[in-house]
C-alpha cells in the first residue's frame, strides 16, 4: 500500500469514527482546503525576506501543521471525488515539464506562454 493510500485510509478512519462524512460535500471540502491554505499564508504575512527566514526557523512545526492540514483536505477530496492524487500529480508534472522546458524556463519565472 502506498504512503498516499495509508494517509487517505487514516483520514477515512478518523472521519468514520466521528460520523463526519455527513458534513462533507465537494463545496465544503474545497472551502476547507482554501481556508487551511490561507492559514499557511498567515505565517508569512507582513514579513520581509529576513523576517521570514528567522520566523521559519522558530516556527517550522506550526507551519508543518498547516501544511499537513492542506494535505489532509487534498487527500480527502481526492478520495471523495475518486481522483487518484498520485496519478493526477504525475500527469500534471508531465504537462508542466512540457510547458516549461528547461532550455526556455531555467532561471526564469515567466508564465509558459511568455517564454
Amino acid at each position: 500500500m502506498s504512503d498516499i493510500n495509508q494517509l487517505t485510509n487514516r483520514i477515512q478512519n478518523f472521519i468514520k469514527e466521528r460520523d463526519w462524512n455527513q458534513f462533507h460535500n465537494p463545496k465544503d471540502l474545497a472551502l476547507s482546503l482554501v481556508l487551511e491554505s490561507a492559514e499557511v499564508m498567515e505565517h508569512f504575512q507582513w514579513k520581509n525576506n529576513e523576517e521570514m527566514q528567522t520566523y521559519i526557523k522558530s516556527n517550522k512545526d506550526d507551519i508543518g501543521e498547516e501544511l499537513a492540514d492542506v494535505l489532509y483536505w487534498v487527500l480527502l477530496m481526492g478520495h471523495d471525488l475518486d481522483i487518484d492524487i498520485k496519478k493526477a500529480f504525475e500527469d500534471k508534472m508531465l504537462k508542466n515539464e512540457a510547458k516549461y522546458p528547461i532550455d526556455k524556463a531555467k532561471g526564469k519565472h515567466d508564465k509558459y506562454n511568455k517564454l
